[in-house]
């Protein structure tokens, strides 16, 4: 029997030649593609990745980068680190060698940081820990801005200085200058100026209070002695005065005496309160770059 007069058989000889084609030109298309994609993703044809190989190269890929991308924090970590010491380093130095005392309260009102210059003014050894009541105790407001305080106190104005601080972390109030005489441990007595400002933490709220300490007892001593060397000259002053008029009259009784034993009294007179006045204020103008001795001339003169 011939197979190909056969029409079934001819229709299956057909058939499978077109699948054979089909899937041939499938494989062909397959290959073709695939190609063209390793060559768009720049993958090597000549070794070619397979489905399982290929995610464990992007993989390590992406571990390549997250290494390098910790390194270069690590890296960017140190830096600030190190700006961070720095700072510190050049911070510390400028406080310790200020002269004015710098004194930081926390939020619970405890000394948190004090230089030298604040524990040498206020009279301490070390103040860390203490509170704000301990380190000012009882010392007194004398002033404010400006502004003196009545012994009494006001409402505005509270008189200790302790308070003050507390009412800046109470409140988070502004700058406050302050006057006030304090006495250190061993009794020494002093007027310090203070001035109290808030010290803002990064999220806006309050953590703490700084203290600028200056000690004005040396210049409160130097305005002392200006106010005393003030009254010495009023009163030099009027003595001076009363002592020429004093003179004066003895000079017209002078002039007007004929009496030689009366006028030698009045020419005594005249020298003996001439010499009083030498005496009294010599020392005075001496001070003043007189010469003391101009008195002495003047009372030998008359």
């Amino acid at each position: 029997m011939n197979l190909l007069a056969s029409p079934v058989a001819l229709r299956a000889a057909l058939l499978l030649i077109v699948a054979a084609a089909a899937f041939t030109l499938a494989i062909w298309m397959i290959r073709r593609l695939r190609s063209s994609l390793m060559q768009n993703y720049g993958l090597e044809l000549s070794a070619p990745a397979s489905i399982e190989a290929l995610p464990l190269h992007l993989y390590n890929t992406v571990i390549q980068q997250l290494k390098q991308q910790k390194h270069e924090l690590q890296v960017q970590n140190q830096a600030e680190q190190r700006r961070a010491r720095s700072t510190e380093v050049f911070s510390q130095a400028v406080l310790t060698n200020l002269s004015s005392g710098v004194l930081v309260f926390g939020p619970n009102a405890l000394v948190k940081h004090a230089n030298p210059a604040a524990r040498e003014i206020l009279g301490f050894g070390s103040l860390a820990g203490m509170n704000a009541e301990d380190v000012f105790r009882s010392a007194e407001v004398c002033s404010t801005d400006g502004a003196a305080v009545c012994p009494g106190g006001t409402e505005r104005f509270p008189l200790r200085l302790a308070e003050e601080v507390l009412a800046v972390l109470r409140e988070g109030s502004q700058r406050r200058k302050i006057d006030a005489d304090y006495r250190t441990p061993d009794g020494t007595a002093r007027r310090i100026a203070v001035t109290i400002s808030p010290v803002p933490a990064a999220d806006g709220s309050l953590a703490g209070a700084a203290c600028l300490i200056g000690d004005l007892s040396e210049l409160e001593g130097i305005r002392r002695q200006q106010e005393l060397r003030g009254e010495i000259s009023a009163e030099m002053a009027l003595d001076l005065r009363t002592s020429l008029a004093t003179i004066a009259g003895y000079a017209q009784q002078l002039a007007g005496n004929r009496d030689p034993e009366k006028a030698e009294q009045l020419a005594a007179d005249i020298a003996s309160e001439a010499a009083r006045l030498d005496r009294h204020i010599g020392g005075f103008l001496a001070e003043k770059h007189f010469p003391a001795s101009a008195g002495s001339r003047a009372a030998g003169a008359v």
